[in-house]
This record gives structure tokens, C-alpha cells and sequence, in this order.
């Protein structure tokens, strides 16, 4: 039996088919992770994944990852591999000159008989990029997310399986933090960011899916503060965006998905008084986001779940105050495909997965941010996240 990351590539070539690219190239990241199980950082040394319209893929490595690379569930890889004293351009010229004849048209095609078009890892060191022009000066280039987005963007069973995990000891994390009332005074907000990413891995979560933010009084103004050592007061509004990575099992491999939760709270009874417009500005980004989850369905599209958003809010007289977009792809990345703004205008399907989390945030007084992660469902969508959005604490929840 295949295994799923073999189909994926099976499917990545009849993409580069119906592009007619004749190769994707990859380097080190979420893109050859999804289509391998190989997970590395990038690094100076030349690893690149070359799949062809036609025939085997062929990873060009440094000699030191030829145990890991032959245990990939491929049967089908072929490795080349390089020594430190080599050049690794000669590695990967000689596979140029065995991949790209085998995805040349016939001279009589529809096609034509122009260069080869060679797409790369949209995130590729531009070194590396350099080196491929240099090793195919005939060939055209572009970006390999023309092949690889429509395939990572819709997620499988598995794949929903592990964001639901994921969404899940957020939710835990959630409800025992807004639990603990005005025990949270006196923290500093990075002892609390500390004590959620400890929380999230007693849960079951692994590594921190990005830098937790704990924003308190006029800090959560910064929609992406870094939580510092101002102490937390009674009566402070709080942002708190935060998730875990959880493995998901592919039979034959694991692929890393993340947890994304935002709650505002506040410590106490009630706002402090200089809080004054926080209740009614938590309401606005309350509705903003139920009415823009409630747009989401498949046909719709990514702008107009933006839009849902967005005039919930200007219709407040917080326009200017929503300074972002209404949400992000999450996958692999925690940032990836379907973009949630504005002008864009690719329709939602079932299996999409992206994060709503309008905001609305008042310099030099607070900020407020409601984020759920959704799933496109056949007739609607999913919430992923569960834990009260409400601003309320321990303290004044009878």
C-alpha cells in the first residue's frame, strides 16, 4: 500500500502536469515536510527535493542525512548524496540533466517546445535559487506554491484530526487561566506566558506553536506584543493568544499542526475605571466574530468572511482600530493558505482551515482580540475552539 506521502506526491505531479512546469524544487521546510516526512531547518548546505512532471523525485543532501533521508516512507526516492569537500552544483546539474529531458513535450504538442519551467520553494534561500539558474540557464522559473497550495490547503481526516487535538488543550489552557481570577495579580506577563506554555505541554501539546503573547493594561494595544515584565493589576484587560503543535499520525510519518486561541479577560470583578469603553469595545469584537464565522460556508468567499468582520466593526466607529487581517491559513504553518482579507477573492471548500480573529486596539489604553480556528464543513463550518469568549473571570462568574 502507498503510503500518504507517496499519494501526495503522485499528486503534486499531476499538478506540475496541469501547469506544465517540468519540476518543483524544495528545499528544507513545511512544503518537503508534507510531501516527505523530512523535517530539517534550513541551513547553508545544499538539500533540494526534485520532483519531476515525469519519473522518480531525486533528493540531492549532505552525506551526514543519508540514514535519515532512506528511512523516508518513499520507495521510490532516489538519493544523491554530496560530501563536504565536493560541489554540490555538479550533484544537482547532473540530475537537471536527467529530469529535465524527461519532462520535455513533443515538438507537436499544444504545448509547444519552449524552456522548461522549473518551480521553486517559494521559500527558498535566494542562494539557492541562484544556483538553479546557474545549473539550468534555459529554464523559466517561478514559485512552487502554484502546485503545492492547492494541495496543502484542504486538510484530510488525519490532518483535522490532529488541528482538533490542537484546539482542544487550548481550551483546557483557556478555561484553567481565566480560572484563576485575581491570582493572576502581580504576575508579570512573562512569568504567565511561561505558565501557559507549561500548561499546553501537560495537556498533551508540544512545542509552543509560535511566541505566546500575554498583553496586558495598554500593551494589548500591540497585536503582536511581546510579552515583557509589566506586572498584571487588578481590573487589567488581558490579551492572551496562544497554541501548541500536535503530531498527527500518517500511518507512515507525522506532520506537526498547531493550536491558535486569542481571549481577552479581564482580572477581577469589573474593568478598572480607566477601562471604561473596554465592555462595549469586547462586545463589538465578540459579534464581529460570531458574524463572520457565520458567513463561512463552501462558495463563499475568503474577502467576504473578511468583510463580515470588518463592518461589524466599522459600523462601531472602530474601523481604524481593526488593523489587520480578519484571519490566516493554519497547517503545517501556522500561517499558510486561505488568507482572510479583504481583496481576496478565492471561494472557501470544504477541508479549508483558518483562524477568525478580528480586533480592535485602542493605543495607550487596551486592546481586544477574539480568535477561534474554523474548519470549512460541507454546509457550513466548524469551530475548532470551545472555551468561553466572554471577558469574564473567576471572580465575577456566579
Amino acid at each position: 500500500m502507498r503510503s500518504p506521502f507517496e499519494r501526495r506526491l503522485e499528486a503534486c505531479q499531476r499538478r506540475l502536469e496541469r501547469t506544465d512546469a517540468a519540476l518543483a524544487v524544495l528545499v528544507p521546510g513545511p512544503n518537503l515536510t508534507y510531501l516527505t516526512d523530512f523535517e530539517e531547518s534550513p541551513s547553508e548546505r545544499h538539500l533540494l527535493l526534485f520532483v519531476p512532471r515525469v519519473g522518480d523525485p531525486v533528493v540531492v543532501a549532505p552525506a551526514m542525512y543519508d540514514a535519515q533521508l532512506r528511512t523516508l516512507p518513499i520507495e521510490t526516492l532516489a538519493v544523491r548524496l554530496w560530501d563536504d569537500d565536493d560541489d554540490p552544483l555538479e550533484e544537482i546539474e547532473a540530475v537537471l540533466a536527467e529530469l529535465l529531458p524527461a519532462a520535455d513535450v513533443d515538438p507537436g504538442s499544444s504545448r509547444g517546445n519552449d524552456a522548461p519551467t522549473i518551480l521553486v520553494d517559494d521559500r527558498m534561500w535566494a542562494t539557492f535559487t541562484q544556483d538553479l539558474r546557474e545549473c539550468a540557464p534555459a529554464a523559466t522559473f517561478d514559485l512552487a506554491s502554484r502546485v503545492l497550495e492547492d494541495l496543502r490547503i484542504r486538510k484530510g481526516d488525519v490532518e483535522l484530526e490532529a488541528l482538533r487535538r490542537a484546539g482542544e488543550i487550548a481550551d483546557r489552557v483557556s478555561r484553567e487561566i481565566r480560572s484563576r481570577g485575581t491570582d493572576l495579580v502581580g504576575r508579570t506577563e512573562a512569568a504567565l506566558a511561561s505558565e501557559i506554555e507549561r500548561l499546553l505541554a501537560e495537556y498533551g501539546g508540544g512545542d509552543p506553536a509560535f511566541e505566546t503573547i500575554v498583553a496586558s493594561g495598554s500593551n494589548g494595544a500591540r497585536p503582536h506584543h511581546h510579552s515583557g515584565d509589566r506586572e498584571i493589576e487588578r481590573g487589567d484587560p488581558i490579551v492572551l493568544d496562544f497554541g501548541a503543535f500536535v503530531d498527527a499520525d500518517l500511518e507512515d510519518g507525522t506532520g506537526r499542526y498547531p493550536g491558535d486561541q486569542t481571549r481577552t479577560i479581564v482580572v477581577g470583578d469589573e474593568p478598572a475605571n480607566k477601562y471604561d469603553r473596554y465592555e462595549r469595545v469586547h462586545e463589538v469584537v465578540r459579534e464581529a466574530q460570531r458574524a463572520a464565522v457565520e458567513v463561512v460556508e463552501p462558495g463563499v468567499t475568503a474577502g467576504a468572511v473578511d468583510r463580515a468582520a470588518r463592518s461589524v466593526i466599522e459600523d462601531a466607529g472602530y474601523g481604524d482600530e481593526f488593523v489587520h487581517r480578519t484571519g490566516h491559513g493554519v497547517g503545517l504553518e501556522v500561517h499558510e493558505s486561505p488568507y482572510i482579507v479583504a481583496d481576496n477573492d478565492r471561494e472557501l471548500e470544504p477541508g479549508m482551515v483558518f483562524s477568525v480573529e478580528p480586533g480592535i486596539y485602542l493605543e495607550g489604553e487596551f486592546g481586544v482580540r477574539i480568535e477561534d480556528l474554523v474548519v470549512v464543513t460541507e454546509d457550513g463550518a466548524e469551530r475548532l475552539n470551545e472555551s468561553p469568549r466572554g471577558w469574564e473571570t473567576r471572580d465575577n462568574v456566579q
